[in-house]
């Protein structure tokens, strides 16, 4: 969308005494490019990145990747996983996995999961793998995370956009009312082949 940001993670932060710190660079965009994600296309890559904090001498980052992998590869997909042991914040250990699905038509498909007290480290890696399985077989061009994120920034875009979701959040419904409210435009959204299709029409 013409758009250019990166983030950096300085440390990591969970629950319940977080303390997380990342620095984000955003660079300004005169005017914000309409997009079309209408069609799934076919899946390039699949990545992700498994993270743990001071729980490395337990092998929780690899025992999620792991997990992740053998699920995906049974079901047909490869995965590259990233492992990060990190020692950034020692008020709180904990562990995440963040998997995304990239295709040949510029869809970005992601989906997560985060440790627990009592959830292994392989309950980790499936429940992630199992949210990327379940949105790559419906064929959406945004997972269900990023539909209702995406609004302001189509909002604000110019021209038409168009993208095709899972299924219709109530984060999605606010920021569409928001926005066509506040900016007095029009979005349309109607089912199509068990998916739904979000767009700006003006």
């Amino acid at each position: 969308m013409g758009l250019q940001a990166t983030i950096n993670v300085h440390k990591y932060g969970y629950y319940p005494k977080g303390n997380g710190e990342v620095a984000a660079t955003i660079e300004r965009a005169d005017q914000l490019k309409a997009i079309q994600l209408r069609d799934f296309g076919s899946i390039k890559t699949i990545r992700g990145i498994s993270v743990c904090t001071f729980l490395a001498e337990r092998k929780v980052a690899e025992r999620q990747a792991e997990a992740a992998k053998s699920y995906l590869s049974k079901r047909g997909y490869a995965a590259e996983i990233l492992i990060v042991n990190d020692e950034s914040n020692p008020l709180q250990k904990g562990s995440s996995l963040l998997l995304w699905a990239e295709t040949d038509t510029g869809a970005l498909i992601g989906a997560d999961a985060i440790g627990e007290i009592k959830k292994s480290s392989e309950k980790v890696g499936e429940e992630a793998a199992r949210k990327l399985h379940e949105e790559i077989t419906a064929k959406p061009t945004v997972d269900i995370h990023l539909a209702d994120l995406l609004i302001p920034y189509i909002a604000l875009a110019e021209g038409k956009s168009v993208f095709l979701t899972r299924t219709i959040s109530e984060h999605l419904e606010t920021n569409v009312w928001l926005a066509a409210e506040i900016l007095r435009i029009r979005f349309n959204i109607e089912g199509t082949n068990k998916l739904f299709k979000v767009e700006r029409i003006a």
